[in-house]
C-alpha cells in the first residue's frame, strides 16, 4: 500500500537544493491532495560571534532579516498557488538551530507526515565538525525523510 502524506514540510534557505526539494514536495503534494509548510529557520549562531558572545545587534538588524525572510517565503507561496495551481501552502519563520526547529520543535506545533529537504552543499570536512542540518533532520525526526539531491 502506498502511503499518503498530507502535510509535507518543506525547510528552505534559497539555496538550489531547497529549491528542488519544494519542486518535490509539490509533485507529492499533487499526488496525496496534500499540505505544504514551507519553513525558514533563522540560525542564531549568526548573531554570536567566534567566541560564543552576543554581538550587539539593534532589534532593527533582527527585525529586518525576519522581514527579508517573510518577503521571500510569501513569494514563494504565492508562486506555488498561482503557477502550480496548489491552495493548502502556509510559511513560517523561526529563529533557532535549523536541526532541532525542523527535526523537533516545528513538528511540536504541526503535526507533518513527510519532511522533504536538500542534501547539504557542506564538504566531508564541515560535517564533521559542524554536522550537516540535513543529517541531523535524518537522525532525529519522527515522520518520514526524503533527501533531495
Amino acid at each position: 500500500m502506498e502511503q499518503k502524506y498530507h502535510s509535507i514540510l518543506v525547510p528552505v534557505d534559497g539555496s538550489k537544493n531547497a529549491e528542488k526539494a519544494l519542486r518535490r514536495a509539490i509533485e507529492v503534494a499533487k499526488r496525496n491532495n496534500g499540505k505544504i509548510e514551507i519553513l525558514n529557520v533563522i540560525d542564531t549562531r549568526q548573531f554570536t560571534n567566534n567566541f560564543g558572545g552576543i554581538v550587539s545587534m539593534s532589534g532593527d538588524i533582527i527585525y529586518s532579516t525576519f522581514e527579508a525572510v517573510q518577503e521571500y517565503l510569501e513569494k514563494l507561496k504565492k508562486s506555488i498557488i498561482k503557477e502550480e495551481g496548489l491552495s493548502h501552502v502556509d510559511v513560517h519563520v523561526r529563529f533557532g538551530s535549523p536541526k532541532v526547529v525542523i527535526a523537533h520543535d516545528f513538528l511540536e506545533d504541526y503535526p507533518v507526515d513527510l519532511i522533504i529537504l536538500g542534501k547539504t552543499g557542506m564538504s566531508a570536512v564541515g560535517r564533521i565538525f559542524v554536522g550537516s542540518v540535513t543529517d541531523g533532520v535524518v537522525r532525529a525526526a519522527r515522520c518520514d525523510v526524503l533527501v533531495v539531491g
